[in-house]
């Protein structure tokens, strides 16, 4: 029995034992009553009894423990052109004296804080030194509209807010701190104090008694010393993106959540302490939570955080620059990121330019990973290519290529297996059990492992019918897909992404990875039309390379002959659209559900979370340039 297959046995079979060892890597103030407390199932609760603090374990413990002149934090931005670094000592003098800086205004243990701060150092510094005190953070993505600002204010009733002046985009500096007083403005619950970091790009007017300067407020504080938590308190509250109405809070506590991702650091993605991890990702989002910040720091590692985007800043050799300088080991990042260096540098010219001797594994999740990308990011590199697949909710993976544990074979298009901790199940619509390779929704058994989502915030029958009714005893991820004969997990897409023609269900992941194999295309994206005679029909969106010679109607010609050879005739498979981008959240997810909309004519909200709106009415005008979403009109 392979090292994967004896943790991932255990973890199920015994999970007290299983995490009750893991936990041996946290310090703690006091030790758990109980590893896994069932009492009031399904919310289930890990460590309960137990009590720590997630900052102390992030820095003073290794400040202690000799890693005091260590790299803590790798800044780079090439937005700014600054470029710092920080050592544990250094990140810990930082955090103390914010803390002690919310501590004067207010800030305690139990209360909330909101913090809408750019890709700079110091939105690292605000959501370590809230955990130091026992606040709860929750990010909001800087730059988010005041509406959507307003509404995750009135539900996290937050008592601080921590902004800065702005952030910075390739060519443009996006005013935060309008955007912030609208906000305030707009919403029922006015917190009682703002911290303002002021960036030098912008200058933001301070309104007086509320208001507060980072520098001035930092410069006169006495340092916070760690307050002891329960391992149930909430850490965070991070709210899904796209979120309209009343917003959908997922809650991450403090002992389940250390635990979790530090097992995680070495067993999935192979890092020691002092090792150099880069999660290219922003801090507003859940793998900026998880492996920006809080992973890396409490496995002792060195984490990059960079200010730029993987083209552009200044070309697409910038994801190159940053692994070689700065020695890193692993790189996560969304296909997405990878889909736009193939497009601006299909040859890898710009790879060739820099020394990668240190760079072992690239992971890559967030987005569905097609498998030309996988291809092409492994050809190039001459390295692993680890697809994983995890969610908002869940805080880590729930299927990956556990690479510190045991590398198994990689199998394109597929995540590889279950991760310890995770109970996946294939499941009928009727609650029975899906045979091997047979489609189904995908499932996992309860309890959820530690650091997953306990429950929503201020909203626990919610919680419950939105993720547990719909299977009882399972937690439903909302994902279509099957799993192979040799346990490999396969993702088909979202169910909403599983379209039906003529009574056949089917992958418009599996269409799009057929799409992807074409030479000129560069990114793809196939919806569901509405059709008045099969109930749906597939249309693919494609962005082709940059320099493709080939015609857009051959290159339609081409993928329905592919989609028809690879496929079969049964996906009825007959329109392709050449665009020049596909819309995306600033997450680099393609708003499917959007285009799905638009393509049946049907009113389209954009999430406030789209990075480019102008993008939706190009793809509305490729719509109805093939007769789909005349009734929309935009």
């Amino acid at each position: 029995m392979g090292a994967y297959e004896k943790a991932f046995r255990q973890s199920i079979e015994d999970p007290e034992v299983f995490w009750g060892q893991a936990a041996q890597a946290i310090d703690w103030d006091r030790r758990w009553d109980k590893v896994l407390d069932d009492s009031n199932a399904p919310f289930y609760r890990w460590f309960s009894g137990g009590m720590l603090n997630t900052c102390h374990n992030a820095l003073d413990r290794h400040v202690a423990g000799g890693r005091a002149k260590q790299a803590a934090l790798i800044y780079d931005s090439p937005v700014t052109g600054v470029k710092q670094v920080f050592s544990y000592e250094q990140l810990l003098e930082l955090t103390a004296k914010c803390a002690g800086a919310l501590v004067r205004l207010g800030l305690a243990k139990g209360d909330t804080a909101i913090i809408y701060m750019p890709m700079a150092p110091q939105a690292v510094v605000a959501m370590l030194a809230c955990a130091r005190i026992g606040a709860a953070h929750s990010v909001v993505f800087g730059g988010f509209a005041a509406k959507e600002l307003a509404v995750r204010i009135d539900d996290a009733k937050p008592k601080v807010v921590i902004s800065a002046s702005c952030g910075i985009e390739i060519n443009r500096v996006i005013e935060y701190k309008p955007l912030l007083d609208k906000a305030i403005d707009m919403a029922v619950h006015k917190p009682e104090s703002c911290l303002i970091l002021q960036r030098p790009q912008a200058t933001a007017a301070l309104t007086a008694g509320r208001d507060h300067d980072w520098d001035q407020a930092l410069a006169t504080a006495d340092p916070a010393p760690c307050v002891s938590v329960a391992a149930t308190d909430p850490l965070y509250i991070l709210y899904t993106s796209g979120t309209t109405g009343s917003p959908k809070g997922i809650v991450r506590d403090n002992g389940g959540h250390a635990v979790a991702l530090a097992w995680t650091m070495k067993n999935i993605y192979g890092l020691e302490p002092g090792e150099v991890f880069w999660a290219a990702s922003d801090v507003g989002w859940v793998v900026g939570h998880s492996y920006i910040v809080y992973a890396p720091l409490i496995h002792g590692c060195t984490s990059v955080l960079y200010e730029g985007k993987p083209v552009g800043t200044p070309d697409a050799g910038a994801f190159w620059r940053v692994i070689a300088e700065h020695g890193v080991k692993a790189l996560f990042t969304a296909p997405t990121a990878f889909r736009a260096i193939k497009r601006e540098d299909p040859e890898g010219r710009l790879f060739k330019a820099h020394d990668l001797g240190r760079f072992q594994t690239l992971f890559l999740a967030g987005e569905r990973t097609d498998p030309d990308t996988l291809h092409w990011a492994g050809q190039l590199l001459q390295r692993p290519v680890v697809d994983h697949w995890w969610q908002t909710e869940t805080g880590w993976a729930i299927a990956a290529n556990c690479v510190g544990l045991e590398m198994l074979p990689i199998k394109p298009g597929s995540p590889t297996k279950a991760a310890p901790g995770w109970d996946v199940r294939i499941l009928r619509e009727d609650g029975s059990e899906a045979a091997p390779l047979e489609a189904g929704v995908v499932v996992v058994r309860l309890p959820l492992p530690p650091g997953s989502l306990p429950t929503l915030w201020n909203a626990p029958e919610r919680f419950r019918e939105t993720y547990l009714t719909a299977f009882p005893g399972y937690y439903f991820t909302g994902d279509e897909g099957y799993v192979d004969d040799d346990g490999y997990l396969f993702i088909m897409g979202r169910v909403d992404d599983v379209i039906n023609v003529a009574g056949h269900r089917l992958s418009t992941g599996a269409m799009e990875e057929v799409v992807a194999q074409h030479p000129d295309v560069a990114e793809c994206a196939v919806i569901g039309a509405a059709d008045s005679f099969k109930g749906q029909l597939p249309v693919a969106m494609v962005v082709l390379k940059a320099g493709a010679k080939t015609a857009p109607e051959q290159i339609k010609d081409d993928l329905v002959r592919m989609v028809r050879e690879q496929i079969g005739p049964v996906a009825s498979f007959k329109e392709a659209v050449v665009v020049a981008r596909l819309p995306k959240t600033r997450s680099g997810k393609i708003l499917r559900g959007v285009m799905r909309k638009i393509a049946d004519g049907r009113a389209a909200t954009p999430p406030s979370t789209i990075e480019d709106p102008a993008a939706l009415d190009e793809i509305g005008a490729a719509l109805r340039s093939i007769g789909y979403g005349q009734a929309q009109g935009a």
